[in-house]
């Protein structure tokens, strides 16, 4: 028995062997599909998401696009009694120069027609198909630019822009004359809620294939309720506002094929950022 059961002793280890290995294989092939199902789902959660958004964006853009137009149509219908007005405001106060109340009165007709147009000129500009002509530039041509620009307004107001040291190392591919607007709107808010004694920060960096531009400021930061819609037209806080500065910047960046985002910094004030796609994806558009 001692014999034969010595002679069978291999065979069964053998067998476990055997076995052994076929549970390990089955056990890595489970593994990897268990992976495989993880990553499956990952990434159409992923795609679910970017669906969804890339909805929302398609109905915010149909949106924008419908209250565009209908605000144009009203722009243009507007503009062209406020000329008259503006022109016989005008005359009122060079006939009522001599009488200080009347002419006081035409002043304020005169200043409202003037609001007036200015928000004509926002709607309009709002409205307008955005023909880019982007072309590849330094940052730091534009950043000077934006400095000589905003320097005299930062002094009367008592506030300081401060541009990083090498916020202008990097290039970037874009419609200058439209990326200043944008850095100018966002600059000068900053100034505006930092108030006396407060800075604004530009920096801009290369990011991935593109740049990376970042505003921020030391003023009292945008509430958390209204990040939201803070880029929606007509929406603002400011008692004179006309709520289409900021809904032109996010075109204009849109119209780049880029993003761009408003927070707050843990330490206080307001912090923009943009993010604008390299040469090869930021062609001139029409948006």
């Amino acid at each position: 028995m001692t014999s034969l059961a010595a002679t069978h002793s291999p065979r069964i280890s053998d067998r476990e062997l055997e076995l052994s290995a076929i549970i390990s294989a089955y056990n890595d092939v489970t593994e990897r599909l268990k992976g495989a199902h993880e990553r499956l789902h990952e990434e159409v959660a992923r795609l679910r998401e970017e669906l969804r958004r890339k909805n929302e964006e398609l109905r915010r853009s149909e949106r924008l696009a419908a209250l565009g137009e209908m605000a144009a149509g009203l722009a243009h219908e507007i503009r062209n009694p406020l000329g008259g007005i503006a022109l016989y405001a005008s005359m009122l106060e060079r006939e009522l120069s001599g009488r200080d109340k009347a002419a006081a009165a035409a002043s304020k007709i005169t200043y409202g027609v003037r609001s007036l147009e200015r928000l004509v000129s926002e709607i309009l500009d709002f409205a307008q198909e955005y023909r880019l002509e982007s072309q590849p530039h330094r940052m730091s041509d534009i950043l000077m630019a934006l400095e000589d620009a905003v320097r005299p307004w930062a002094e009367e107001c008592g506030g300081t822009l401060t541009v990083e040291p090498d916020a202008g190392s990097c290039g970037v591919y874009c419609d200058r004359h439209r990326l200043h607007q944008v850095l100018l709107n966002l600059v000068m808010n900053g100034l505006q809620a930092a108030g006396k004694g407060g800075r604004v920060r530009l920096a801009a960096t290369a990011a991935g294939d593109g740049t990376e531009i970042c505003v921020t400021d030391t003023g009292p930061g945008i509430p958390e309720a209204h990040l939201h819609r803070i880029f929606n037209p007509f929406f603002t806080t400011k008692a004179s506002g006309t709520g289409l500065g900021l809904a032109i910047v996010h075109r204009i960046i849109e119209a780049h094929g880029g993003t761009i985002r408003a927070g707050n910094r843990p330490e206080g004030g307001a912090r923009f950022v943009i993010r604008l796609p390299g040469g090869d994806t930021a062609k001139p558009t029409v948006h």
